[in-house]
Order: structure tokens, then C-alpha cells, then sequence
């Protein structure tokens, strides 16, 4: 297959980027791959808001400015931070006008809600589940375009790049060029490829590394490994958000269910098990603090105290207000036996978002030519080394408007390369054992949790390295000899983030944003961006 933008992710990257480029360019075809349903992403889960200035009486530019610096804790890109700011307004509105809606007041006005880390009231959101919403929309604006073409359930293997013409690629090699995607078909079960002209990564996020994470099973770092292995640049991934508020639901792993800082924003209080409201040792800022300092703060208590989970108390909340606003967190709560309005909700800090990912410029350009990253995957400079809640939808639209933007002033001037081979995948046989894969993966999530979570060490970094050392190995042989499949490309992905994690992790001597080591319980004065 041949087309001209290619598209990988279906979240709010993707589908802006996708939605944005068939309406520059009526004529050219935009393909969008997906390996799961297309509605199934982050995005999809996102249920605080989107962060913008909204209400210049109340708020301004320079205030959402400073709130997302204080949170990226020195290690922004200011003028990446100030274009955010400043395009997003505009990005939200024209979002709004396909038709997404978000909550208004009595008077017609929006319903603006204060998370941690804001200084005003600016994030607009759908009840809980404004990502949903959003993603709602944007699916809903691309069947009107006839040049758009999406494909579910086709799991991209690689990107193709000189390597696959038979040239030595390494870090330092000049000018790689993408040329588009190896892809395991799976209604074929077949390897097919897929040249474009101009590609985009926007494959989310890489919670799945840890045992319990906010993310859906689909968030495996596809796109990041996928850009290390052809020699792209990569930084800043160290820096993984735990989420303060994930539901606490005994023997459960995996997916969890999120209680947005939204809750918090509204009059929420953390509380530990003997009842008491533990913030105000922590923070001034108290339970609206930036998500690392929460975090931390309860990961902490839980050691103390020896609990696995501690408390959102909300009983002091007007209930209907909370039903009104938080309609699923209150029924998922119910559905486990908790009523808000008489019982605290149990919660822990999970795996929730990659600040870091693959290096791109201030128009989504990674190190790789013809190649954009947006959204999760990529690190644009806009959260340095903690993200300020709510800012990640704004990133996305902001950063696939300027891909487009870029891409689109290229496309005719783009030529497809006709001389790539086809898969090669003599030798290989069926797997024999699943538990092969299903094990790594266990072992996987386990070590990253227990070592490279919030709290780390120089001796549970160096464990950790070479654990996944021996898994790696492992995995290349059985990857070597094994007819692919998404799993094994998926244990492979998250393999690789895992080290990438770990490795930016060791390379990083002082404790800063989400990263936080007791052997380096400091922050030095070298600013810097540690970059793979």
C-alpha cells in the first residue's frame, strides 16, 4: 500500500493531525492505523479536562505559563511552554466548533475547574470522561472526509528506513529518512508494508511497563521503542508520572480505575489510615500540589503506616454536585460497595503518564527525516521534568495543528521510495509457549514497579538494568526464531522502554520533577535534558 500521510494512533494526536491535513490537502490519502478498536486510547481514559485561558478577567497567559514552568520543575522549553499556551486557546475553540462540548454554569458560561499545580480555575471538561468526549468528536469529524482511510487491528512492527536498503544506520548516521512501516496484518496474519511519504507517530503512552497503571493494555511504548531501534533520539524518560488517585481494589493489577485530580480540585482531601489530612506536611499547596509532590507524599505515608492504600475523603462534598460532575467515578465507587458521601475512597499512586519520549523540535519534527511525533510519544519541551495536569490534551492539538502545517508544505516535493523489500521471515517458526511471553512481561512490570517507580536508588537502578538485560537477551532470541506477533512485539516494545527508563534513570545524579533518587536527594545546577 502507498500513501501519503501516514498515521500511526487513533487518540487526540492522531486524529487531529489526521482530521487537519485531509482538509488541507483534499486531494492526497491520509491512512490511519490503530492496533486495537479506533476509539481505544489514552485519550479515551482521560477524564479531568483540557487546561487553557479561558476567562482573561480572571486569568492570563503568563499565569498558565509560570504554573506549567513550577511544574516541569527547571527542565522546560519556555518557548515551547509559551506557544502551548498561546495556540492552545485556539486549538480548544476549534475543537469545540466539530462539535465537542464541554460543561457550562447557569449562565451559559464554562464550568472551569482547578486541578494541582493551577494557580486559577481554567480546565474545561465533559463530566469525567472528557477525553471520551473528544475522541467522540474527532471520529465523528473524519468519517466526512472521503481522503481518510483508517485500519484497525494492524499492529505496526517497525519503521523502514535506509537499514532495510541495506545501509549501516547508527546514531550518528546523517540524514535517516523514514519510508513508511512494517505492519502485521492481523485479519491476514500477514506482514505487509506500507510506504508513505510523510509518516506520524502518535502511539501514546507506555504505562503497561508497571504493574499497576492508569493506562488501557494498548499503552506499550510501541512508538518509542519503534524510534530507538532506527537510530532516533529519544530523552527525558525517567520522568513517568504516578498518578496520586487511582482506586485501590485488592488483587487487582493492571488497568486502574482513575479518580481525577478534578475530585481534589472540587474539595477532595487525602487523609491516611488513622484519618488524618497528611498534605499540609508536605506542601503548602496542600492536596493541590503538583502530581510528583502528591505522589511522593503518599507513597511515603503508605511506607509509614504500612498500608497499601491511603484515603480520598469527599464525604464533606455536596453529593449531588459530585454526581453531577464525577457521574462514573461515583457509579464505579458504588459498584464496589463505596458510597462516597459516608466512606472514604481507598487510593494509590499508579503509572500514568511519560513525560519524556522521542525528541522533537517546535513543529513535531523528530531526528528522523519525513518522521513526526505528537502526543504522549513525544517530548516537545512542554513538560520538562513533571506535567502540570491537564496540559497533555493541549500539547496533542497544538503540536498535530504545527505537524500539519509542516508536513503539508513538503508533501508535493516528497517522492515515494519503490525499492524497499518485502518481510523477511524465513527461519521462523510458531510459538510453542506462550508463557514465554506472558512471563517476561510479568517479570517486566514487577521490576520496574519495585525499582524504578517513584521512589528509586542506585542499587534498585542497577538491579533493575540487569534484569532487563537477561530479558532482553531472551527476548531477541525468541524474537530471532519466532513468527511475530503482537504480543511478542509488545513484550519487545515494552522491554525496551523499560531500559530506556532505567538507563536515563542512572544517568541522571539528582533527585528532580518525577525523578527521585535518596542516593541524590538534590537538585544540581546543570539544567539538562538527558538524551538517548
Amino acid at each position: 500500500m502507498n500513501t501519503d500521510f501516514l498515521v500511526i494512533g487513533s487518540g487526540i494526536a492522531g486524529l487531529t493531525y489526521a482530521l487537519k491535513t485531509a482538509t488541507a490537502c483534499p486531494d492526497k490519502i491520509i491512512t490511519i492505523l490503530t492496533k486495537a478498536q479506533s476509539d481505544e486510547t489514552n485519550t479515551k481514559y482521560a477524564q479531568g479536562g483540557v487546561a487553557g485561558v479561558m476567562d482573561l478577567d480572571t486569568d492570563s497567559f503568563e499565569k498558565h505559563i509560570e504554573d506549567t514552568l513550577i511544574a516541569g520543575d527547571g527542565l522546560c522549553n519556555r518557548a515551547i511552554v509559551e506557544l502551548v499556551v498561546r495556540e492552545g486557546v485556539e486549538r480548544i475553540n476549534e475543537i469545540i466548533s466539530w462539535g465537542a462540548s464541554f460543561d457550562k454554569d447557569k449562565e451559559g458560561d464554562y464550568s472551569l475547574g482547578k486541578e494541582g499545580g493551577h494557580s486559577e480555575s481554567r480546565i474545561l471538561h465533559h463530566k469525567d470522561v472528557t477525553g471520551y468526549e473528544m475522541e467522540r468528536t474527532l471520529l465523528a469529524a473524519i468519517k466526512s472526509k472521503p481522503n481518510i482511510k483508517m485500519i484497525t487491528h494492524c499492529f505496526v512492527i517497525d519503521i523502514i528506513t535506509q537499514h532495510h536498503l541495506g545501509f549501516l544506520v547508527t546514531k550518528s548516521t546523517p540524514d535517516i529518512e523514514c519510508f513508511g512501516v512494517y505492519v502485521l496484518n492481523r485479519q491476514t496474519n500477514k506482514i505487509e508494508k506500507i510506504i508513505s511519504k510523510i509518516t506520524l507517530i502518535a502511539t501514546g503512552g507506555n504505562g503497561q511497563a508497571y504493574r499497576t497503571t492508569t493506562n488501557p493494555a494498548i499503552a506499550t511504548g510501541d512508538g518509542v521503542a519503534m524510534i530507538y531501534r532506527a537510530k532516533g533520539r529519544i530523552e527525558n524518560m525517567e520522568f513517568i508520572q504516578f498518578h496520586p488517585t487511582a482506586l485501590y481494589e485488592p488483587g487487582v493489577s493492571g488497568q486502574s480505575f482513575l479518580i481525577t485530580e478534578a475530585v481534589r480540585g472540587d474539595g477532595g482531601i487525602l487523609r491516611n489510615n488513622k484519618g488524618e489530612a497528611f498534605m499540609e506536611r508536605y506542601d503548602d499547596r496542600k492536596d493541590l500540589a503538583p502530581r510528583d509532590i502528591v505522589a511522593r507524599a503518599i507513597d511515603n505515608e503508605m511506607k509509614i503506616n504500612g498500608t497499601e492504600h491511603m484515603y480520598l475523603d469527599c464525604r464533606h462534598m455536596d453529593v449531588e454536585k459530585f454526581i453531577h460532575h464525577f457521574p462514573n467515578i461515583y457509579e464505579k465507587c458504588l459498584s464496589i460497595g463505596i458510597d462516597v458521601s459516608k466512606q472514604m475512597i481507598p487510593i494509590a499512586p499508579a503509572a500514568h503518564y511519560s513525560c519524556g519520549g522521542i525528541k522533537t523540535d517546535d513543529w513535531g519534527r523528530s531526528s528522523i527525516n519525513k518522521l513526526y511525533a505528537c502526543g504522549e510519544c513525544a517530548s516537545t519541551g512542554l513538560h520538562g521534568a513533571n506535567r502540570l495536569a491537564s496540559n497533555s490534551l493541549l500539547e496533542a492539538m497544538v503540536f498535530a495543528h504545527r505537524c500539519c502545517i509542516d508536513s503539508v508544505s513538503k508533501i508535493n516535493s516528497i517522492e515515494f521510495n519503490t525499492a524497499i523489500p518485502d518481510w523477511n521471515a524465513a527461519g521462523t517458526t510458531a510459538p510453542k509457549e506462550m508463557i514465554l511471553i506472558t512471563q517476561s512481561v510479568k517479570e517486566l512490570q514487577l521490576l520496574m514497579s519495585d525499582y524504578v517507580g517513584i521512589v528509586r536508588t542506585n542499587v534498585r537502578l542497577e538491579r533493575a538494568m540487569r534484569r532487563l538485560d537477561l530479558l532482553h537477551v531472551e527476548t531477541e532470541i525468541l524474537y530471532g526464531k519466532t513468527e511475530i506477533s503482537p504480543q511478542l512485539c509488545e513484550v519487545r516494545n515494552l522491554i525496551t522502554v523499560g531500559y530506556l527508563i532505567t538507563k536515563e534513570a542512572q544517568l541522571r545524579h539528582e533527585s528532580r520533577g518525577l525523578h527521585y533518587n535518596t542516593d541524590y536527594p538534590y537538585k544540581s545546577d546543570l539544567l539538562q535534558n538527558i538524551v538517548l
